[in-house]
């Protein structure tokens, strides 16, 4: 009886293995990701200002995750662990900026490629574009964006998630297998916030959460359509979620408060199995790599840091213990000179680890308002013990370094001072606290706000405001540097990026405006002694930016007559960015600047041709070609290259001036005499209006004439009031 008994037992148990381990996914598998949705503005989480009907009927089939967590409140690299099941600090990636996932990384699509999946994914954002390195693993991964000039922010380029669903149905009708692996990601409901007019009922953010829920909803239809909804495993979750002013801040990449990094998690199983489960369980984004793992029957296939979700998914107990959740920002530290923060939450508290400590019981102050650290000795020293734990692995990763070499190369510049704004070993006690400082930041998005309305000039006086009172905010110098460019200040331009140089002269994007700008002022040395640098800067950490640099260096040598040079420089640059025409368009200008327009064409067009699948484009190459076409009499094709660089870059004001002669010419009088007033509206700059002058006389226009030299006069006259 006993050697019975013993059977019964192991039969039982091998049968209770079996099924803890045997596939529970066989058909589909669809992760949509909807950036930056906080949890708490979804009506399945109880909020009521908005309508969700797809998101609704997904949660109703599925398991509703109601404490879920984001480990950084940045796109890339909350991606990165979502698919590496690591911590930032583990898989590297810290910021959006300046960092890539690592060549080789075990990522999901590739495990679940390895498991005989299909791996497709379709991106939204650009700061998820292949080039990251997020596209590993994938059979198909689509990023392709609208061009765009180079002075757009990379946050705000993006496409409709319309657009985004459209290409992965199309991915998806091409299949043969119904087991497929797709990445959806959409970004509604990033800033800026607009929704269409249909849903204007709303709040601008509730917008575009109800246009991505109708994207969601057509998703599903499609999947019902082709009789995949069923057998599909689906999970929706947010990379982060959105400030909305909770703790000050607006926006998100600031503060690991609850409305930054709790996120919504819904996973359908298929047929849909465990419908209507709700799990109150913290969980997190390091999670979803083994849960995935667990549920195609192969737990093992990678040493992550999460856990595995299945038995919540079930119902069962975990026999895993509960362990605090790690999040970060090293945003503010990056980008500011500020403290980084980090947060370490269980089930009941947060810790926030700041120059002042802060703790918050999550269950009886949701909004995080009571800082409790002081009344709650044992529970902050406990928290803090385990967090520093963590932290003792969580070395500063720095986007680059600066050789001894390079620093040589940077003094003799005249950056003497030329050191990095926050060294990686100065501990963040000794900097700013971030929530002493969240105000400076809103006032620097809204300076960038009003840049992207073209209120130039408010941006500026915003921009030096924030600088007289932080003036080692290297971002802000930045971007102040580049407005100036675009209003034509150029000497206060190259002083604001060389400020920029000083206090991060490890990025070679400030080399490469001031080189910019260098060129502009026909300073052609130094231009290119700062290209030059900024390309050995660049050359082991950031091949875009050598290849803008060596971009430079052709145009630089162009400048110079140098064809030799500008040749072997347009090949680095196409060696750096392969997507960069570089070589044929050095070829055209050669061939445009001698007057051989019929011969340059050609080179103009193949450089078009091969530029479609850029997303950043490149100056002036519609210009030249529709110069050359309006040379070549071919007048049609001529404005509509000016106009296309006029979209791309409207303070191109060659090609607006270029614009209005050839309206003129062809005797489109009052078009030309639009483009005229609308150069002076996008230049009200002595170089724009002084251009404008110059077009009215040559057109004999002699009253409006004086008025635009009138006008210059009392801006130079007063220079406090320009723009």
């Amino acid at each position: 009886m006993a050697v019975a008994a013993a059977v019964a037992v192991a039969a039982v148990a091998t049968a209770w293995f079996w099924w803890a381990v045997r596939p529970a996914v066989d058909g589909p598998i669809i992760l949509i990701s909807i950036d930056t949705l906080r949890a708490d503005h979804l009506p399945t989480y109880g909020y009521t200002k908005v309508r969700t009907p797809a998101i609704d009927a997904l949660s109703a089939d599925g398991v509703v995750f109601e404490r879920a967590y984001a480990h950084a409140p940045l796109t890339l690299p909350s991606h990165a662990s979502i698919f590496t099941g690591r911590l930032p600090f583990e898989h590297g990636v810290r910021d959006n900026i300046g960092f890539n996932v690592k060549q080789g990384e075990a990522v999901l699509s590739g495990m679940l490629r390895r498991n005989g999946f299909s791996t497709g994914a379709v991106v939204s954002a650009y700061v998820l574009r292949k080039e990251t390195g997020i596209d590993q693993g994938f059979d198909f991964y689509d990023s392709q964006f609208a061009p765009v000039s180079p002075e757009v922010p990379i946050a705000q380029v993006q496409r409709d998630g319309a657009q985004s669903l459209q290409v992965a149905e199309r991915w998806i009708s091409g299949l043969t297998s119904p087991q497929f692996f797709l990445f959806l990601h959409l970004y509604e409901p990033h800033k800026p916030y607009t929704p269409p007019a249909r849903f204007a009922v709303y709040a601008p953010y509730d917008g575009e959460i109800a246009y991505a829920d109708e994207i969601v909803g057509r998703l599903t239809a499609y999947l019902r359509a082709r009789d995949l909804y069923e057998s599909a495993t689906i999970l929706l979750l947010s990379d982060h979620g959105e400030g909305l002013g909770d703790h000050g801040e607006l926006e998100h990449g600031l503060f690991i408060y609850e409305e930054s990094i709790r996120i919504p998690l819904i996973v359908k199983l298929p047929g849909g199995r465990e419908a209507g489960r709700r799990v109150g369980q913290p969980v997190q984004h390091v999670d979803l790599v083994p849960t995935l793992l667990d549920l195609v029957g192969a737990p093992d296939a990678a040493a992550v840091t999460g856990r595995s979700l299945r038995p919540l998914l079930e119902g069962r107990r975990s026999d895993e213990p509960h362990v605090g959740i790690y999040s970060e920002s090293l945003y503010p530290r990056y980008h500011f000179g500020w403290s980084e923060l980090y947060a370490l939450t269980d089930e009941r508290f947060r810790l926030i680890r700041a120059p002042r400590d802060e703790l918050y019981d999550l269950q009886r102050d949701h909004g995080e308002r009571t800082n409790v650290a002081d009344d709650r000795p044992q529970a902050r020293q406990a928290m803090r013990a385990a967090l520093d734990r963590i932290l003792t692995r969580a070395r500063i990763d720095k986007p680059s370094a600066v050789s001894d070499e390079q620093r040589e190369q940077l003094q003799a510049l005249g950056y003497v001072g030329a050191q990095a704004s926050v060294a990686p070993d100065v501990p963040g006690e000794t900097l700013p606290d971030p929530k002493d400082k969240v105000q400076v930041l809103e006032r620097y998005r809204r300076a960038v706000e009003l840049a992207g309305e073209r209120k130039f000039g408010d941006a500026v006086t915003l921009l030096q405001g924030i600088l007289a009172e932080n003036p080692a905010m290297a971002d802000v110098w930045q971007q102040l540097g580049n407005l100036l460019m675009r209003l034509g200040r150029v000497d206060e331009s190259v002083r604001a990026h060389r400020r920029f140089v000083e206090l991060k002269p490890d990025n070679p994007g400030g080399l490469i405006s001031v080189a910019a700008a260098l060129l502009k002022m026909q300073k052609l040395d130094d231009a290119q002694a700062h290209a030059e640098l900024a390309a050995r800067v660049a050359r082991k950490q950031d091949s875009k930016a050598q290849a803008g640099a060596y971009e430079l260096l052709a145009k630089i040598a162009l400048k110079r007559k140098d064809r030799t040079a500008a040749e072997r420089y347009a090949v680095l640059a196409q060696e750096a960015d392969p997507s960069l025409p570089m070589p044929i368009y050095v070829q055209g200008l050669i061939r445009h600047a001698e007057g051989r327009y019929a011969e340059a064409l050609p080179y103009f067009e193949e450089a078009l041709r091969q530029s479609t699948a850029r997303t950043i484009t490149m100056t002036e190459l519609h210009f030249h070609t529709g110069d050359t076409l309006a040379r070549l009499g071919r007048n049609a094709e001529a404005e509509t290259q000016f106009r296309k660089e006029i979209d791309l870059f409207p303070q191109n004001l060659r090609a607006r001036a270029s614009l209005a002669m050839l309206l003129r010419s062809i005797g489109r009088d009052a078009d030309a005499d639009r483009a005229i007033v609308d150069l002076m509206r996008a230049a009200p700059t002595p170089e724009g209006l002084g251009l404008a002058e110059q077009l009215w006389r040559m057109f004999g226009e002699s009253e409006r004439a004086m008025a635009v030299r009138a006008a210059a006069q009392r801006l130079k006259a007063t220079p406090a009031a320009r723009p």
